[in-house]
């Protein structure tokens, strides 16, 4: 049964690094994009871990930089000097941050579409009613 969850775990790891290696450069899209266009749209922090388990070698090969939060953010991920890496590389590519550290999702999203909107919606739960057989009153 172990066996089982680490191989999904791996599959879908590979996953993520086939589809972040599409995003083009100049380009950026969200955890929760990547996990949507994954099938998974409520598996937005399997992806940060996925892009956080990349081998040195593999951070090569796989754009991990072009993956930010929703809110068009840069992550912190307990490491500043991460982050500045990954800021620097993104306006090396040409990406723009606003001043409180926002890309506008408009111009340098990935695909171009804003990411809260694309997501599905949360569904509200449904209402119950709970009837008591002897009196048949409604909680």
């Amino acid at each position: 049964m172990k066996h089982k969850k680490i191989n999904s775990e791996i599959s879908f790891f590979k996953e993520v690094y086939v589809l972040v290696k599409k995003v083009p450069k100049g380009k950026v899209t969200s955890y929760g994009r990547i996990a949507a266009l994954l099938g998974k749209p409520r598996a937005a922090r399997a992806v940060g871990y996925a892009l956080n388990a990349l081998s040195k070698d593999q951070e090569q090969k796989v754009p991990w930089q072009r993956v930010i939060n929703s809110q068009g953010k840069i992550s912190f991920r307990g490491d500043t000097g991460r982050s500045i890496l990954q800021k620097k590389i993104l306006e090396d590519e040409g990406i723009k941050f606003n001043s409180a550290g926002k890309i506008d999702w408009e111009v340098f999203g990935w695909p171009n579409i804003i990411p809260s909107k694309s997501l599905p919606k949360k569904r509200k739960p449904k209402s119950i009613s709970i009837v008591n057989k002897r009196n048949k009153n409604k909680f």
